[in-house]
């Protein structure tokens, strides 16, 4: 007597074949198949038929109303080594990136995202059949979602609508359930101001913002008492972009907000407003802190922070409360220095610049935390002398280790700079003091890396293989390399390729590993060049 079919699982029809293949039909009948002899035969048409609907992008469901057809997008198209470019990037899942991997094969996935940049630059529109695969691997990578949905275009709005497990593309996508409403389109502005979803209000926030500073700021200002506080906060961040003095009225009212998060972002976009009265308060209390004892030789900066945190501090954005392991006056002090417009410093320090400043000694150890709270203020107020006056020459001896400006702070203020001149810092600093605390400078420089910079990456990667290292020991910067360094530099990892010699004293085996390493990265940059010419535009 035959026996029924097995009842089918709560799990995904895919899994459950994937599960009855991986186990055999004699231990996992596939669902929707009868137990025997014929089940493996059964196995293979079912599989064959999920593969259609899983390729069709569509879960399998009742009859429904066709669908409306896919907008058209009118950008150029790819062209077709491109195209297959991108079907071998989407299809690559190595998962090991930089030099803790083996072999000499690049890793595709961590190129997607250059290949995607390159390809929106052009302005091309992604093939149809890759769309399913773009937006598996933008789910699985929230880094690559921007990039990754402006290349696929409408219609990957259009397909995850069709499907669940895209749905992020719709929370992710500005106006991504229906095109925003143009600026001059005030009704459709305030009707998707009043009835939106919160994902769409922020997108119509920002986007307004971008083109009409004061009627995203007026369009907020009508509704904010009635907002919830994670959401004041989140629009109010909205702000940063035009941000100018005609904000300063309503970031004022906002600084009497109920939220203490929001008061305080409130105050830190008045502090970047270096003419706003909040900037000025904060100046006059940071000041009475700091002053010049000329009585010493050299002179130097005393500093008396303040005693208690009153109701204006806390108003002006001050937290009270330091973190733990930090003290209550010194936690003040910094808020109030960061808060300060720089240029302050130079008036009341006797016309000094920037350098001169910093140069002066600073009493009772209070120089760390000084020195700190300039480095946040540099990068807030994005002031590139202070920036550079407070980085330093790159070859100090104290830019390799613990100092007044830590490397963290150095990394946040050579944001600051123009990307060459941060370049030539970070070579310098390489040149000096070597790879093994370079890694987070190298990751705010601008791709490619420019030829300085190149040069002395790869002058400390062949100085550190001769010392008989293990490359692993350098694997954050050799993936950094392969993904930054300019194509045109493979040529110069063609003589470390080989094997070389091994000193007596060299970890065992090292010279092959570096040699894998090398012959890895050479393969990685020559592959980047062929990318960036397979997607130059054909000559007409």
């Amino acid at each position: 007597m035959t026996r029924p079919p097995a009842p089918v699982s709560a799990l995904p029809v895919w899994e459950e074949l994937v599960t009855a293949a991986l186990l055999g039909t004699d231990r996992r009948t596939p669902p929707g198949c009868a137990p025997g002899p014929d089940a493996p035969t059964q196995l293979l048409g079912a599989a064959a038929l999920e593969t259609v609907r899983r390729r069709a992008s569509l879960r399998p469901a009742r009859s429904a109303k066709h669908p409306e057809p896919a907008p058209a997008d009118h950008r150029p198209p790819l062209p077709a080594a491109a195209a297959r470019r991108l079907a071998l990037l989407l299809a690559d899942r190595s998962g090991v990136a930089g030099g803790g991997r083996r072999g000499t094969a690049p890793d595709l996935m961590e190129l997607l995202p250059q290949w995607l940049a390159a390809a929106n630059d052009h302005g091309y529109a992604a093939p149809a059949e890759s769309l399913p695969a773009l937006l598996d691997a933008a789910r699985g990578r929230t880094d690559l979602r921007p990039a990754a949905l402006a290349f696929a275009g409408p219609r990957a709005l259009w397909l995850a609508r069709l499907n669940p497990d895209w749905r992020f593309a719709l929370r992710a996508a500005p106006g991504g359930d229906g095109a925003l409403p143009r600026p001059e389109e005030a009704e459709r502005v305030q009707r998707l101001w009043d009835e939106g979803l919160f994902a769409e209000r922020v997108a119509l926030l920002a986007s307004l913002r971008a083109r009409r500073p004061a009627d995203a700021r007026e369009l907020l200002a009508g509704t904010w008492s009635t907002e919830r506080a994670e959401d004041r906060l989140m629009f109010l961040d909205s702000l940063r972009t035009g941000l100018g003095p005609d904000d300063e009225p309503f970031l004022e009212q906002a600084l009497a907000d109920r939220s203490r998060n929001v008061r305080a972002t409130a105050a830190e976009l008045l502090s970047a407003l270096p003419g706003s009265a909040l900037a000025e308060r904060m100046a006059a209390r940071a000041l009475a802190c700091v002053s010049v004892d000329r009585s010493r030789a050299p002179a130097a900066l005393v500093v008396e922070a303040p005693h208690e945190c009153d109701a204006g501090m806390e108003r002006d954005g001050v937290v009270p409360k330091p973190p733990a392991g930090r003290g209550e006056r010194s936690w003040w002090f910094g808020q109030l220095v960061e808060a300060t417009p720089l240029a302050t410093w130079t008036g009341r320090l006797g016309a000094r610049t920037p350098q001169e400043i910093i140069a002066l000694p600073v009493a009772d150890d209070w120089q760390s935390e000084l020195h700190a709270a300039w480095c946040r203020a540099a990068v807030r107020q994005r002031d590139s002398a202070w920036a550079r006056a407070l980085l330093g020459s790159p070859t100090a001896p104290e830019a390799g280790g613990p100092g007044a400006v830590s490397l963290a702070e150095r990394a946040k203020l050579l944001g600051v700079l123009a990307s060459g001149e941060r370049a030539e810092w970070v070579a310098g600093f390489i040149a000096t003091h070597g790879l093994s605390e370079a890694f987070q400078l190298l990751g705010v420089c601008a791709v490619p890396w420019a030829a300085p910079l190149g040069r002395a990456v790869v002058d400390a990667l062949n100085i550190a293989r001769d010392a008989g290292n293990y490359p692993w020991s350098f694997s954050g910067v050799m993936g950094l390399a392969e993904r930054c360094l300019d194509p045109s530099e493979a040529g110069r990892f063609d003589g470390l390729s080989a094997i070389p010699d091994e000193p007596e004293d060299a970890s065992p085996g090292a010279g092959g590993y570096w040699a894998e390493a090398f012959q890895r990265m050479v393969t990685t940059l020559r592959l980047r060049a062929a990318m960036a010419e397979e997607l130059a535009p054909a000559p007409r």
